[in-house]
């Protein structure tokens, strides 16, 4: 597959495994082959909508109260996204020169015991920083795991939920908290991975997809 096509269909793929990886990837390859930056950056954005996908399962499995809370905020998070990555993709199809991508391995066994460990500390952690600081600490333990891994701190948030622990409407900070630090490390990763005309491109639209959460957040609690 061509990279006019192959870059921005991986990035959508790849960033239901991990979008902060995705887009570093995309910076590495748009560094080495300054002909694909266009297909490089709609890959990166493109891997965001699989982040707010994969979100919105993961709240609706884990608690379908803290999926209708975050509803407001993921559909519009989701439709800057798409947005985003279209607009990259169509300029994709215009500009990138169509050269062969080489595979790769899409999962691997590592990153899925990482992400099950992460996920049990995670749990323990917010369940002791409740107890200690109330939801401040919760707040606190998801804004530092979300810098990691966004999807595991709203898990772990969404487990509180569902356990009686926490109330959904308390949940919406601590998950965005997560998804805004999350958004930090991919602004890092885009420029240190991808250099300065990948970082321009990609690190807007990052910014844009959280601030639609949190303005979709805002007008729900005035919606409510």
């Amino acid at each position: 597959m061509g990279a006019r096509l192959g870059l921005p269909v991986a990035g959508l793929a790849s960033g239901f495994i991990s979008s902060t990886a995705t887009i570093a990837a995309m910076g590495a390859c748009a560094a080495k082959a300054k002909e694909v930056l266009a297909a490089a950056v709609a890959g990166a954005v493109l891997s965001t909508i699989a982040t707010i996908i994969q979100m919105a399962l993961v709240l609706a499995i884990t608690s379908m109260t803290t999926s209708l809370s975050l509803a407001i905020p993921l559909t519009i998070a989701g439709m800057a996204a798409f947005a985003c990555g279209a607009a990259f993709t169509v300029l994709a199809l215009r500009r990138t020169t169509d050269v062969e991508l080489q595979g790769g391995r899409a999962f691997s066994l590592w990153t899925t015991l990482v992400f099950a460990v992460t996920l049990s500390i995670i749990l323990v952690a917010c369940a002791a920083l409740q107890v200690r600081f109330g939801e401040n600490g919760i707040i606190f333990a998801a804004a530092i795991v979300g810098l990691a891994d966004t999807h595991s701190a709203a898990i772990s948030v969404a487990s509180l939920v569902a356990s009686g622990k926490l109330t959904a409407a308390d949940a919406l900070l601590p998950i965005l908290a997560g998804l805004s630090t999350n958004t930090m490390s991919k602004i890092v990763l885009a420029t240190t991975s991808g250099g300065r005309s990948f970082a321009v491109r990609v690190v807007p639209g990052l910014i844009l997809v959280a601030l639609a959460a949190w303005a979709g957040a805002l007008y729900g609690q005035a919606a409510g």
